[in-house]
């Protein structure tokens, strides 16, 4: 006898782990991370709590999916609309104001997830380095096309970028009034070229 998952099975399975994650990133997205319970999770789909974990095995877990499926559905809704990472993190930006739950759980997330044990530790680590390189990339495209200092390191200014990306986000979790994109904005247009005199 096989130990192969039958494909109808296997297609309910994953079905049922998908509801579960937009269940978790709506609720959190609308409530907070403290706010959003494993039990409300199961609730909004019909599950109990061992059975969450039986798609999901820890909280943790859960919650690291999330913040993988929000990556994934910001690249989708933004991507075709920006020139490149850097207009993507503005964008990102713009649109975390209207989703302060996931703002908070992707700066807890990021913290707690420094522990190596941690199931979102490898993919935190991944997504700095994957968005690191994708604003070295934009640094030097918007360098070559003039619209960028040249003579400004492009690995420093994207950890630099991200830095302020992230730092803008922690502060407007304390004060809703700060414009988190005219911030970076501005960043940007200090880093331009000098006009000549």
């Amino acid at each position: 006898m096989s130990n192969d998952v039958p494909p109808q099975r296997y297609a309910k399975g994953e079905a049922k782990r998908r509801e579960i994650l937009t269940a978790a990133l709506t609720l959190v997205a609308e409530r907070g991370y403290r706010n959003s319970t494993l039990q409300e999770i199961a609730d909004a789909v019909g599950l109990s709590k061992a059975g969450v974990l039986h798609y999901f095995t820890s909280r943790e877990n859960l919650i690291a999916e999330v913040i993988r499926e929000r990556d994934a559905q910001d690249a989708a809704n933004f991507g075709a609309e920006a020139d490149d990472m850097l207009g993507l993190l503005r964008m990102s930006m713009r649109h975390n104001e209207n989703v302060p739950g996931l703002v908070e759980l992707y700066s807890r997330l990021v913290v707690e997830a420094e522990s190596h044990e941690h199931p979102a530790h490898n993919y935190v680590r991944d997504r700095y380095e994957r968005t690191a390189d994708s604003v070295v990339e934009a640094v030097r495209a918007r360098q070559a096309a003039g619209t960028l200092d040249p003579n400004l390191d492009p690995v420093v200014l994207a950890r630099l970028m991200i830095a302020l990306s992230d730092g803008l986000q922690l502060q407007w979790m304390y004060d809703r009034t700060i414009d988190m994109t005219e911030a970076f904005d501005l960043v940007l247009a200090l880093v331009q070229p000098a006009s000549p005199r």
